[in-house]
């Protein structure tokens, strides 16, 4: 089987590869590094391919899927962020000289 060779993968899991790249693809990345990553995650939730013999079940490994869509980075700039820290301080002030 050369490198790359998909034959062992079950449909399913080739239908899951197709709709992470496509996620990855709609994020701006390109689509050979969106096949490289998708296929990465296929093989880090299933242990790779699907092989014949008995003893080969084991638990799937949901933390990449758990992960999704969600992007590195803060996503409150630090400006925001203080500014509503200040209104929070302030409001809190506030309501506890009125009670």
């Amino acid at each position: 089987m050369p490198q790359g060779d998909k034959d062992k993968y079950t449909d399913k899991q080739k239908r899951q590869a197709d709709h992470i790249a496509e996620g990855y693809e709609d994020r701006g990345i390109s689509h050979q590094e969106a096949e490289s990553r998708a296929w990465a995650t296929v093989n880090k939730q299933d242990g790779g391919g699907k092989q014949s013999g008995s003893g080969r079940g084991h638990a799937k490994d949901l933390s990449p899927s758990r992960k999704g869509g969600r992007k590195g980075g803060a996503s409150q700039s630090h400006a925001s962020r203080s500014l509503a820290a200040k209104k929070g301080w302030e409001t809190r002030r506030e309501k506890a000289h009125k009670g």
